[in-house]
């Protein structure tokens, strides 16, 4: 559901349960004086219904108190309020127009404002090409005579040709701070809890993780987070490659390279080349292909032995799959291809009954009308496809698992593949995309400084375990470097060293749009200035340091945040108050076009507001002589709490840890 969409459901019912609590009082108070009543024998009974009533009265107060509770605890998207007093205003305006444009934006620059409204000039445009010229100033005089009274907006200004300019009320930003201050970083509230799929990682049984699967792992996790913070119900799914073609190949070399693969497992890297070398064999020996489809039908049969020899080889794959997930922090539930076998026949069945497969030399096609390939549902041989796997995938996603929201996270070059897929899906009416959000999340490729696919000097793919030991490695040399080994205990550092490597590996892969190829580089990604995870995870442990270095307990901070009024006059004061309460609009415009950069600039601008903040305005004063601590500015140090909130949320989101001390 959107955010206007919200608010309005938000109202309604507000309104509905206010109209219920006016009419049951009427009727109690009708009840309550019995001279109204003629007597009858019905009196007992409108007594007893009487008591109802109330009871039914104070459960609906209770109700929109609670609503009301919830509502003033989360955290006020600025720009959504100011999108719905505009957008009355603009309606009431130009009643004409259909739909007329709304566009809030924050102001770039302080002089001219907080917010912008630049309405004025597409209205203008649209009532032109209706015959009816205005001037787009006198169209924003309009909009701001139309602005109906209400808490966030001081005063509004035109400029240039049009453009509304906003100044936000210093008092309800600071009434804002110390809600976030009281109640912690609160989600919007939801009208109802979506059920989201997001399916990510993906890698393949018997081959080891790469590189290659650094950022889907990285990408989808972080959007799972994004979701589960704002309350949806989400399922982490790891479509791992985990049937097919390969594993009769596999299974039919182990039986003569390895014949003991039914009571141990090779090692995942004799695996992997014991895969390289049945591929071989598969392409160039005609009788040992016959073999591998033997082994093909006879897993796909499930007889025992082939079963247990797969079984085998996943939990191998899965153990080293583990510990990955394990350095990343990674939360995931395994549902390979595998598990989708039984439910293509009905995929295919269902196709076939509506009409939508064609033969072409054997195999069974469904053309999707404007689409660029059509998909394969059944090869010539009989076996099934990617294409069905796919479509059973988001067929049971859709109806066993009844999302709301699919989500995948593959590579941007299976994107052609996803638009065919879920079009048929469309075609065949398993949903409408006005109800069910159904996306393919794509990301570039990781590149080399050299700006070529990321691989070892030997030119092989390069381990994603081995890239994590590196960036272990790493991060102990720069925190060594910066002598923090001879302040830290063995395990600060220890926890130092992981929040950097693995946050800094994280967030040089999220700070970049995913649509585009990336460039990894150990130096930059550890570099501790600019926007990069470890200038962050530095700034926010210097913020949270300076409660501790005054010796404000934290007692003292929750008590202030009730009590003490967070003073917004200084510029920088005023600055990184209002960049504090954008963060609802950040993962708002994240949620919109699933892109985390956004995330990861905001906190980069965060972080250097508050630097600029720090710089100009004394939270603690000390004795020059003593160092002794002689003033708090209280307020300040409040500010201080909220950019470290906020931080710690968005670190959260972006799946970083940060620590204490570093």
């Amino acid at each position: 559901m959107s955010s206007d969409k919200l608010i309005t459901f938000v109202s309604g019912l507000k309104m509905f349960l206010e109209h219920e609590i006016q009419s049951l009082s009427a009727e109690i108070e009708s009840l309550k004086n019995p001279q109204t009543l003629s007597p009858t024998p019905r009196l007992d009974e409108l007594r007893e219904e009487n008591a109802k009533l109330k009871y039914r009265l104070n459960i609906l107060k209770r109700s929109l108190q609670e609503d009301d509770t919830d509502c003033s605890k989360s955290m006020m998207n600025i720009n959504q309020r100011l999108q719905e007093v505009f957008g009355e205003a603009i309606r009431a305006s130009c009643p004409e127009l259909d739909n007329p444009p709304l566009a809030v934006t924050p102001n770039q620059q302080a002089k001219f404002g907080d917010y912008q409204c630049n309405s004025a000039m597409a209205m203008a445009q649209m009532l032109k090409a209706k015959g009816i010229k205005v001037n787009p100033r006198e169209i924003a005089e309009k909009i701001i005579q139309n602005l109906s009274d209400n808490e966030l907006i001081e005063k509004t200004e035109i400029a240039g040709p049009g453009f509304i300019n906003i100044h936000l009320k210093r008092t309800f930003v600071s009434k804002l701070l110390s809600n976030l201050l009281i109640n912690g970083v609160q989600p919007p509230p939801l009208a109802s809890r979506k059920k989201v799929v997001v399916d990510f990682s993906s890698p393949n049984i018997a081959k080891e993780m790469h590189v290659g699967h650094l950022r889907s792992t990285i990408i989808g996790d972080s959007m799972c987070r994004l979701f589960e913070f704002l309350g949806y119900d989400v399922l982490r799914l790891n479509h791992v490659g985990d049937w097919g073609t390969q594993f009769g190949m596999l299974i039919a070399h182990l039986q003569d390279k390895f014949p003991d693969y039914l009571t141990i497992s090779p090692p995942i890297r004799d695996l992997q080349a014991f895969y390289k070398e049945s591929k071989k064999r598969f392409d160039e020996e005609e009788d040992f292909k016959k073999r591998a489809y033997q082994c093909v039908v006879k897993l796909q049969s499930k007889e025992p032995d082939f079963i247990k020899g797969w079984n085998l080889i996943c939990d191998v794959s899965r153990r080293e799959f583990q510990k990955v997930y394990n350095c990343l922090d990674i939360q995931i539930i395994e549902r390979g291809e595998s598990y989708y076998q039984d439910k293509m026949t009905e995929v295919v069945k269902e196709f076939e009954e509506k009409g939508l497969v064609e033969i072409d030399e054997g195999r069974k096609i469904v053309f999707v009308p404007g689409q660029p390939i059509p998909l394969t549902i059944v090869k010539s041989d009989g076996g099934y496809t990617y294409d069905t796997s796919d479509l059973a995938a988001l067929r049971q996603r859709i109806f066993d698992e009844k999302a709301d929201i699919i989500i995948y996270v593959t590579d941007s070059g299976q994107g052609t593949h996803f638009q065919v897929v879920f079009a048929a899906a469309q075609l065949i009416g398993w949903y409408n995309p006005q109800v069910t959000r159904v996306e393919h999340a794509g990301f570039g490729v990781v590149l080399g400084e050299d700006k070529k696919k990321f691989k070892t000097r030997s030119g092989d793919t390069v381990r994603l375990m081995d890239l994590l030991d590196e960036g272990l490695k790493r991060s102990m040399d720069k925190l060594k470097d910066k002598e923090r080994d001879k302040v830290l205990t063995p395990e600060e550092l220890t926890k130092a060293q992981s929040s950097v490597a693995f946050g800094c590996i994280k967030y040089a892969d999220l700070s970049h749009n995913r649509i585009n190829d990336y460039v990894f580089s150990f130096d930059k990604m550890l570099d501790d200035r600019g926007n990069t995870a470890a200038y962050l995870l530095y700034a926010f442990t210097r913020i949270r340091s300076i409660a501790r270095l005054a010796n404000i307990a934290e007692a003292t901070l929750r008590k202030a945040a009730e009590t003490t009024e967070v003073i917004l006059d200084h510029e920088k004061e005023w600055k990184l108050g209002k960049c504090i309460l954008r963060f609802p609009e950040i993962l708002q415009k994240i949620l919109d076009d699933l892109l985390l950069h956004t995330l990861c600039d905001y906190l980069y601008e965060l972080a250097t507001t508050f630097t600029e903040f720090y710089d100009s305005c004394y939270c603690v004063e000390k004795d020059r002589q003593t160092g002794e601590v002689v003033k708090v500015n209280m307020w300040r140090m409040l500010l201080c709490e909220a950019t470290a909130a906020i931080m710690a949320k968005g670190f959260d989101i972006l799946g970083i840890t940060p620590v204490q001390r570093m």
